[in-house]
């Protein structure tokens, strides 16, 4: 098989997964609550803890990585890079892990330690960076 095919293999294994996922977390429920301090206006809370990275960034993560294998700016074997404070990091981490990608969170120093520590337990990397003016620059910067 040549590289050609196997990556064109490889991306619609990838796209099927995404896709297999999407059905399986796309049920979030939609929480009513009523506050007496508003009589009569009911507010709704979607429930996006039902993902399995606990947040709402896990459809937006989804739809990176779908976007990229689309056009051909994501293959077998390389590592996934993004600037993230924390929530967004998690969800990609999460989605490299299961398309068997490695990935890297740039990150402010001060991110809290628990999204740090929640990209750690999915196989991520994080990439610490004192500044954070610096995180898009450093996230730049050709990985091996």
């Amino acid at each position: 098989m040549t590289v050609a095919v196997q990556d064109r293999a490889w991306t619609r294994e990838a796209v099927a997964r995404l896709a297999q996922e999407a059905t399986r977390s796309a049920d979030t429920h939609l929480l009513r609550i009523d506050l007496e301090d508003f009589p009569g206006i009911p507010f709704y809370f979607k429930d996006e803890a039902a993902h399995p990275t606990g947040s709402l960034k896990h459809r937006l993560a989804r739809s990176l990585f779908l976007y990229a294998l689309c056009n051909g700016r994501l293959r077998e074997g390389q590592t996934v890079v993004d600037a993230s404070s924390g929530s967004t990091a998690i969800s990609e981490a999460w989605f490299a892990r299961m398309l068997g990608l490695p990935f890297v969170a740039v990150m402010p120093a001060a991110t809290a330690p628990r999204k740090i520590a929640d990209v750690q337990a999915l196989g991520g990397t994080c990439d610490l960076v004192e500044d954070p003016a610096d995180v898009h620059a450093r996230a730049a910067w050709p990985r091996a």
